[in-house]
């Protein structure tokens, strides 16, 4: 990804940021707070997360 296309993506994110109404915003963040935390991945990384996806891929 080139700097111009990062600036471009960042300048996006934060418009549709301003544009949603501070209700809903507040609404998203206390749904993402309430998402269940999958510690295995918090804890290290995606290496568990890859790990399964090779166990199913033999089976």
């Amino acid at each position: 990804m080139s700097g111009n296309d990062y600036v471009k993506y960042m300048t996006q994110q934060i418009v549709r940021y301003m544009d949603t109404p501070k209700p809903e915003r507040k609404k998203i963040k206390q749904e993402k707070k309430e998402e269940p935390i999958i510690y295995s991945s918090k804890w290290f990384g995606v290496l568990p997360f890859a790990f399964r996806l090779l166990l199913k891929k033999r089976k």
